[in-house]
């Protein structure tokens, strides 16, 4: 703690060019310095603490002034390297838009994007989102693929960014731990990506979660057996689109009752991927035993 305490700055004004950043839109930071990787916020300790130990490099911190004994104690230390700027709460939520319960943010530097050729090698169970555009259940069916199996996530460039405060948070720090990447909108050529077309010429069987008349259930023992699966799940409210679904190997459904048409997109990932992801390289090496 002795080294955050020795950079931890007081300020007590909104406008200090030291915490400009903090103010701006999660787009904008993303984008700030293309061609070379951005930046990006992350909230909480456990989140900021997930991206430290996967190697994210931060720039500074900010925190609420009378936080920095609670659970920020824990990752300060982590910190201490870099300019820590304390605020009181007011100044806090006049800088940032938001009040936090635990009021600590992070300011750290992405790094270079994955292409979709260097994760696929050795990956044997995939969760691809095509178009999930709410944040919080692109975090949250990134926790649950971490969680329960899957080797890597893939995205189409319609989705919320995993690194939005909003998902990291809600991933509890996972999108640091699991692989992903974002695939671009178009391939070279200048020709739309074909979702289908991309997964198969890497091996994979692709099955698109979708209630349709001829989906089998997620117990069917052609998914368990597949050598490389993909599991595919669509926007919120249209699901995946006519030309991904035309293309997908198997299509499977989670029998719905009481008149429910479909699960949330977050709620369906979990069911799938736990089902699904015991072929999973991850799976075939156990879970990681409890902290």
């Amino acid at each position: 703690m002795e080294g955050a305490q020795q950079l931890l700055i007081q300020l007590d004004i909104s406008d200090a060019p030291e915490t400009r950043l903090y103010g701006m839109d999660e787009t904008e930071l993303k984008h700030l310095y293309e061609p070379d990787p951005g930046l990006f916020v992350a909230e909480s300790p456990n989140v900021i603490a997930r991206a430290l130990a996967a190697g994210y490099e931060p720039l500074s911190a900010l925190i609420v002034r009378g936080q920095e004994g609670g659970d920020a104690s824990r990752v300060l230390p982590l910190l201490s390297h870099v300019p820590v700027y304390s605020v009181p709460e007011p100044v806090f939520v006049e800088i940032t838009g938001f009040r936090m319960i635990r009021g600590l943010l992070c300011l750290m530097k992405r790094k270079p994007k994955v292409l979709f050729r260097d994760l696929a090698p050795g990956k044997r169970r995939l969760a691809v989102l095509e178009e999930v555009t709410n944040p919080t259940n692109v975090g949250a069916a990134i926790r649950s693929a971490a969680a329960l199996g899957m080797d890597a996530v893939v995205m189409t460039a319609g989705c919320s960014d995993p690194l939005y405060r909003r998902a990291a948070r809600v991933s509890m720090g996972t999108c640091f731990q699991i692989p992903w990447c974002i695939l671009p909108k178009k391939v070279k050529g200048g020709f739309k990506l074909d979702l289908g077309k991309v997964l198969h010429e890497e091996g994979f069987l692709t099955c698109a979660m979708a209630l349709r008349e001829d989906s089998m259930l997620l117990t069917d023992p052609r998914l368990a057996q597949a050598d490389r699966l993909a599991v595919l799940l669509g926007n919120e409210g249209a699901g995946l689109k006519e030309a991904t679904l035309a293309s997908c190997d198997f299509t499977v459904m989670i029998p719905m009752y009481h008149g429910v048409d479909s699960l949330n997109v977050a709620a369906a990932s979990a069911l799938a991927f736990y089902e699904l992801g015991r072929g999973s390289s991850m799976a075939m090496e156990g879970p990681a035993p409890r902290a």
